[in-house]
């Protein structure tokens, strides 16, 4: 099972690790600056609770708030006052903890 810190030194590599559902996949290339790949990756599974975080991030990312909080809304989380980076730690943590449960 991929631990936090496997996940960040997995951004030095070419492509997400082969494990990584969308979600992760989507967090990964955010992680990776590359903000339009993120973003196809989130819109594959619109309606995933995951999927739509991610998605929500990378609209706050953008500053689009108007459209995060939509999709915040859409993930049932409120919008976080975390920085950018510290919300991409917690939900990396909260996507590896899912995973964890359901392997």
């Amino acid at each position: 099972m991929m631990t936090f810190d496997a996940l960040r030194e997995s951004l030095a590599d070419e492509a997400p690790p082969a494990s990584a559902d969308t979600a992760m996949q989507a967090l990964w290339w955010a992680g990776k600056g590359d903000w339009h790949r993120a973003h196809a990756c989130a819109q594959q599974r619109e309606g995933d609770p995951a999927c739509d975080l991610v998605h929500a991030h990378l609209h706050r990312q953008e500053g689009d708030l108007a459209n995060a909080g939509y999709w915040y809304r859409r993930a049932g989380q409120p919008v976080p006052t975390l920085s950018l980076q510290e919300e991409w730690k917690a939900i990396a943590r909260q996507l590896l903890a899912s995973a964890q449960r359901l392997a």
